[in-house]
């Protein structure tokens, strides 16, 4: 594989899963089965439109967690329903916020605190990861919405849901971390990420991940 060319999400998905399965398997155990085809149209039809072909993949590869775990290295992923549930929260809050809450003191558009068109696809704590589907030049992208805050944060952002799996995939496999936050193995054996070279958990240190099979 070139490494510089970002391969589909089932493809990324792969590579994490065969690491998981070698490195940190009590991880993979909390990986989900792939999406129903009926829980998958039921939160479109909640949300409204139908969800980018990457994160349709995403799902049909792992339909969120079983349980909480540090597993990315940013917010770890839903499932179709809790993408469902987050986007309704959210929408709800939006338009308790009102049209005023879009405006700059001016009068001038504001980014929103959410939009309908953000479909989050990992959350943690009110921040969210989110495929932003609004049209544009940033049509697609991945970025960060923070519940203290309006906007994607641009620089939290990636082109895409494909883009972000594949940097995630290529640190397990060759190393070097993702944009600063690196892969470890707790001592219970789940993989864990965090900032810097060497970590600890809960005054435990971390052992930093194996790179590659």
């Amino acid at each position: 594989m070139t490494e510089n060319v970002v391969p589909p999400v089932s493809s990324s998905w792969q590579r994490i899963d065969a690491w998981l399965a070698v490195h940190a398997p009590a991880s993979l155990a909390l990986l989900s089965p792939p999406v129903t085809e009926e829980d998958l149209a039921s939160a479109q039809r909640v949300v409204g439109v139908d969800f980018p072909a990457e994160l349709g993949e995403s799902l049909r590869c792992h339909d969120g967690l079983e349980r909480w775990t540090n597993l990315m290295p940013d917010k770890p992923p839903l499932s179709a329903r809790d993408i469902a549930q987050l986007w309704e929260e959210c929408m709800e809050i939006q338009q308790d916020l009102g049209e005023d809450a879009d405006r700059n003191a001016d009068g001038s558009p504001a980014e929103p605190w959410w939009h309908p068109l953000w479909i989050p696809w990992a959350e943690l704590d009110g921040d969210a990861q989110v495929i932003d589907l609004r049209p544009g030049a940033g049509y697609g992208r991945l970025g960060m919405t923070f519940h203290d805050d309006c906007g994607v944060s641009p620089g939290s952002s990636w082109s895409g849901l494909a883009a972000y799996l594949h940097d995630v995939a290529r640190a397990l496999h060759l190393g070097g971390g993702v944009r600063g936050i690196h892969p470890f193995l707790t001592v219970t054996g789940e993989l864990w990420w965090d900032l810097g070279t060497s970590s600890s958990l809960h005054g435990v240190p971390l052992v930093p991940a194996p790179v590659g099979l």
